[in-house]
């Protein structure tokens, strides 16, 4: 438990020496639950512009979405765990205020039919349903299986990343947000 404690604090010091960071270490120090599968980046990274596309065929841009924090969830209609995923990133959604987004990319052959019956199976109905047909943000990005969520900064640069489905609604994942998104 000391050995724990001593490396928190160290890496608390070591990235609260830079104010950039200083959210990342209290986010870091927050994991727990399935949050303790985010894996956080030493420094922010910039994601490729490559376009996406919503159920009307048009145009939309993750840069839309800067001045905000956000979850961007890699998914797919074929996937059992976003099945069971997605209902918490909703409700997420719903809980964090103004300053935060999810944005769902459904990657890969997915029809806007079939999304539109996987939203209406999980109740999902405040979501974006954002596509990657072609799956190039996914490739660019090495989203390698799904679900992937990955967590951008206001200025849209990737923090950190989890691989795998988690409960994004528990109190352990609206702790870490909390501590990563305080000013």
């Amino acid at each position: 438990m000391l050995r724990k404690l001593v490396v928190v604090l160290y890496t608390s010091l070591l990235l609260g020496a830079n104010a950039g960071h200083a959210d990342v270490a209290a986010a870091d120090a927050a994991r727990a639950g399935d949050i303790r599968k985010l894996a956080f980046h030493a420094s922010p990274v910039d994601l490729p512009e490559i376009g996406l596309v919503d159920e009307t065929e048009a145009p939309r841009l993750l840069a839309e979405f800067n001045g905000q924090w956000v979850v961007l969830n890699f998914w797919a209609t074929w996937c059992a765990p976003c099945r069971k995923e997605m209902p918490s990133l909703q409700a997420l959604d719903s809980a964090m205020g103004d300053d935060f987004a999810v944005v769902t990319v459904a990657t890969g052959r997915n029809s806007v039919e079939g999304i539109d019956t996987f939203f209406a199976e999980a109740g999902i109905t405040s979501l974006p349903k954002l596509r990657d047909p072609k799956s190039e943000l996914a490739r660019n990005m090495g989203v390698l299986g799904l679900p992937l969520t990955v967590i951008l900064n206001p200025e849209g640069q990737e923090v950190a990343r989890l691989i795998g489905d988690a409960d994004w609604n528990s109190p352990d994942a609206k702790a870490m947000l909390t501590a990563l998104m305080a000013p």
